[in-house]
């Protein structure tokens, strides 16, 4: 009789290990038809013929044998630019005391191997939450901190964090600084990294985090500050020095997109230089990351592009400066209290890390882990 309720990993062990129905039949004792039998789910195996199987696999019964139980599921709000109506994996995080569901598609689905998930879902068209089948321990998922921001410096920070705290996990969503800033402004991250400079307050970030949040408390803590400038071919074959040389009619370059920290360097420094945009071939060929930038310069894609003294490095490439960026950490300040997030933060300053950042080239830790401000709701006009 079929067991609907036991699963089994039978076939795809035995084929990788190289051995056929008929050959585990035989190491294990049993006929041939029982390998065939278990394998279709068409019977659950005694207690002596699982025991048999596993050790004939050399493996352990619940490595075989599992029980298809219904997977809890919760109720979470779908990120802004979660896909609607089409199954997807998804990462799980509480932030605000809501469960936040961050689908793993495109760049957030990998790193430098495919991110494990928390559950899977399809979000309905226009449905406010979704209803999220878990793949994981609903425990760990307590534990979880939401990064956002564009620099990989945060995920080498966040698996440091993971190894001092074996219990803490560490989200990071890709997005540039105003993207960062906008999902922290609706609750979907504990987090938002930047890297945007003001010219009137000729300071970084803090204006930014004023005028989105407006009447929320925040602090702004330090992750360090870095070189920014373009990006080269090594051998520099038509002699680049200055901003100046980007309106020559052989460069072509790749920008980034709107809201990134890096496109405004270029747009600013291209309008001290008196350079209209129009005047730079390939300003409309738009790149999302520091390191498509490297990549479309090594590749010869292009002549050059907006990135840091670190992708310049880690790439093999040559470098011209243009600013000196502060990269700072926007936090609510009622996260400050979660344990999740004091326990990443604890790790900030710790010299493991910042020996790790700066390690990666340009990099100026004298900050890091400081809070370099704190901003408070605006009084409202009376």
């Amino acid at each position: 009789m079929k067991d609907h309720d036991l699963c089994n990993n039978l076939k795809q062990i035995r084929l990788r290990l190289g051995m056929s129905q008929q050959d585990l039949a035989a190491i294990a004792g049993v006929s041939r038809q029982t390998i065939s039998g278990v394998e279709a789910g068409q019977y659950a195996p005694s207690t002596t013929v699982a025991l048999r199987l596993a050790r004939a696999l050399g493996c352990q019964v619940e490595d075989l044998f599992w029980l298809n139980q219904d997977a809890p599921e919760l109720e979470a709000i779908p990120a802004q630019d979660f896909p609607r109506e089409m199954p997807l994996r998804l990462s799980l995080a509480r932030v605000g005391g809501r469960w936040i569901a961050h689908p793993l598609v495109r760049e957030n689905a990998f790193r430098l191997e495919m991110i494990p998930a928390d559950g899977e879902a399809i979000c309905e068209a226009d449905a406010p939450t979704l209803s999220v089948k878990l793949l994981d321990d609903p425990e760990k998922l307590q534990n979880t901190v939401v990064l956002a921001g564009c620099t990989p410096a945060l995920s080498l920070w966040a698996r440091a964090a993971e190894m001092w705290h074996p219990n803490l996990r560490v989200h990071w969503t890709f997005d540039n600084s105003v993207s960062a800033l906008d999902r922290l402004c609706r609750g979907e991250v504990h987090m938002a990294g930047m890297h945007l400079y003001d010219p009137l307050t000729q300071d970084h970030n803090v204006s930014f985090v004023q005028a989105a949040l407006r009447e929320t408390a925040a602090v702004l803590i330090n992750l360090g500050s870095w070189e920014e400038g373009l990006l080269i071919h090594p051998a520099n074959p038509l002699n680049l020095k200055t901003i100046h040389d980007l309106n020559q009619p052989h460069v072509t370059i790749v920008n980034r997109e709107k809201g990134s920290g890096s496109r405004q360097l270029l747009e600013r420094s291209l309008q001290q230089a008196d350079i209209p945009f129009h005047a730079v071939k390939g300003f409309d060929q738009i790149v999302h990351g520091h390191l498509e930038v490297a990549q479309a310069i090594a590749t010869g894609k292009a002549t050059t592009g907006v990135s840091t003294a670190s992708v310049a490095k880690a790439f093999g490439l040559g470098f011209i400066p243009l600013h000196q960026a502060r990269y700072d950490l926007a936090i609510l300040k009622p996260y400050l209290d979660e344990t999740p997030v004091q326990q990443l933060l604890s790790t900030l300053g710790h010299r493991r890390v910042l020996s790790q950042l700066a390690a990666l080239g340009g990099h100026d830790t004298s900050q890091t882990g400081e809070i370099v401000a704190s901003i408070e709701p605006l009084s409202p006009l009376i």
